[in-house]
């Protein structure tokens, strides 16, 4: 095996066309809360939802009632739909406050209809809402422990209708993608597929789409990707790459980045501004005005930083241990790799995010 392979499934590397989640989304209303819901006066949509659900069962709200709903929140409901889902089987939802409820803890969804990207509705969901996090309050003072504006249902809802899905063209071919496009890695696949079989069953398309012709029968097509799925492929890692984040200053460098020979000098240069202004007085009877002298000290302070050597490293261990040696912060760590990206010392992809 090379230094730069390793040996994974092919399930890990790719995913069959076609073979994917649907997101569901929906609006509902959760009740039984203790005084944590939404106001109506700055979310009237929950009063309008609860009016409207009240007159489908029977119950008339005399107009111009102000309701005072703290018992209630209007939610957005969302699910993942998997792949071959069938009626009556149960997905885990998530529910989010729409309006300005404190929290969810202890209340309950009502039936909530779960729509897909073509408008249809695809499940329904309904149940206890399951909030993680905790807060109190009294006296003007508050305290919170993670999030409670939104929650899930585990098995919350139910699908009611499934989405037509059917492995292959009528010619008996499916496509295999990989989830990252790389041309030594669809080659590989292409081989450790045929190897498997004994046949010409896999083709490359181009660098990330693998062509497969599966047997006409639909229980061999079954064990024929699931064949597929688990086969080992030594796949290439990919490309070397140093992620920088400059919101956080987290620096991320992967196991195959490597230094060649380079000289690096470090300082920092501070500059500081005091103000210290002062009071002039003026002398008794003197008929002038007390006024303030503005008086302001620039200091400019830059710390030596001597050259020094990162000498050339293959190992990532080495490439921490040189740059580590340099004693700069993070966000100066930055700077530093862009310029040894810049010099060619750095053999890597910077990526900034």
């Amino acid at each position: 095996m090379s230094a730069g392979a390793q040996a994974q499934r092919i399930q890990d590397l790719a995913e069959f066309s076609g073979v994917r989640d649907n997101p569901l989304v929906g609006y509902g209303l959760v009740v039984g809360l203790d005084g944590t819901g939404d106001q109506t006066t700055q979310a009237p949509f929950t009063g309008q939802s609860i009016i409207n659900l009240l007159s489908q069962l029977g119950v008339t709200i005399p107009p111009g009632t102000n309701m005072q709903l703290r018992n209630v929140a209007a939610v957005m409901v969302t699910a993942q739909l998997p792949p071959f889902s069938r009626q009556g089987q149960e997905l885990d939802v998530t529910v989010s406050s729409v309006g300005n409820a404190d929290s969810l803890r202890g209340g309950t969804l009502l039936m909530s209809p779960l729509k897909g990207a073509d408008g249809r509705v695809y499940a329904l969901a309904q149940g206890n809402v399951y909030v993680g996090g905790v807060g109190a309050s009294a006296a003007g003072s508050s305290v919170a422990i993670n999030h409670q504006a939104a929650g899930r249902i585990p098995n919350g809802g139910i699908v009611e209708q499934e989405v037509p899905m059917k492995l292959g063209d009528v010619d008996g071919s499916l496509d295999l993608f990989l989830k990252r496009s790389d041309f030594e890695n669809a080659r590989r696949v292409v081989t450790a597929i045929n190897q498997e079989f004994g046949a010409p069953v896999a083709a490359a398309l181009d660098g990330r789409t693998v062509r497969l012709q599966m047997p006409a029968d639909d229980n061999s097509r079954v064990t024929f990707l699931a064949r597929v799925q688990g086969i080992d492929v030594n796949a290439d890692r990919g490309p070397s790459k140093v992620i920088i984040n400059s919101r956080t200053g987290s620096i991320v460098l992967s196991d195959t980045v490597t230094l060649t020979r380079a000289a690096v000098a470090h300082g920092n240069l501070s500059i500081v501004i005091d103000s210290n202004p002062q009071v002039s007085q003026p002398g008794a009877f003197s008929g002038g005005d007390t006024a303030v002298v503005p008086d302001a000290d620039i200091t400019v302070q830059q710390e030596g930083g001597a050259l020094q050597v990162l000498q050339t490293s293959a190992d990532l261990m080495d490439v921490v241990n040189a740059l580590n040696a340099l004693g700069a912060s993070p966000q100066d760590m930055m700077s530093i790799l862009q310029a040894l990206k810049s010099s060619g010392s750095l053999n890597a992809e910077l990526e900034i995010i």
